[in-house]
């Protein structure tokens, strides 16, 4: 424990905290997603973005310290990294939870846009260049 550099574990602890933070708003995003609370899923957005960025500067702050080369070889350097990784990989698996659930929302309203379009009139449904379903507004009558 002598060897180890008070400032890198205080970096090292602070990235811990960050990713527990993320993974908690990850959660909290999901249930915002499955219940569509736009206002509180805007709000997470940006408090996940303001987090994001504090990571990105401990992370540069980390691969600045002057101790780093010689605490990579300590094995409560490696500990705490490893610990470091685990929180990352179970905030990527949070996002992609997330991801999928979004997609599958937007799916959902794409299909029901598409039977609100097709009930609007089958004579007028078409399809743009895309395959997106689109009705085509024919007017209120024949003028010549």
């Amino acid at each position: 424990m002598k060897t180890q550099q008070p400032e890198l574990i205080t970096l090292l602890k602070q990235q811990q905290a960050q990713l527990d933070a993320l993974l908690l708003l990850l959660e909290a995003e999901l249930d915002a997603l499955v219940g569509r609370d736009t206002v509180r899923l805007d709000q997470l957005v940006t408090e996940k973005s303001v987090l994001l960025a504090n990571i990105s500067h401990l992370d540069q702050q980390l691969a600045q310290a002057p101790e780093l080369p010689q605490a990579t070889q300590a094995t409560w350097f490696r500990t705490c990294v490893s610990e470091i990784e685990q929180k990352l990989a179970a905030c990527k698996t949070q996002t992609a939870v997330n991801q999928k659930v979004l997609e599958q929302s937007q799916l959902t309203l794409q299909r029901f846009k598409n039977e609100i379009l097709g009930a609007q009139g089958k004579s007028g449904l078409t399809y743009t260049s895309k395959g997106q379903p689109a009705v085509e507004n024919k007017g209120l009558g024949i003028k010549a």
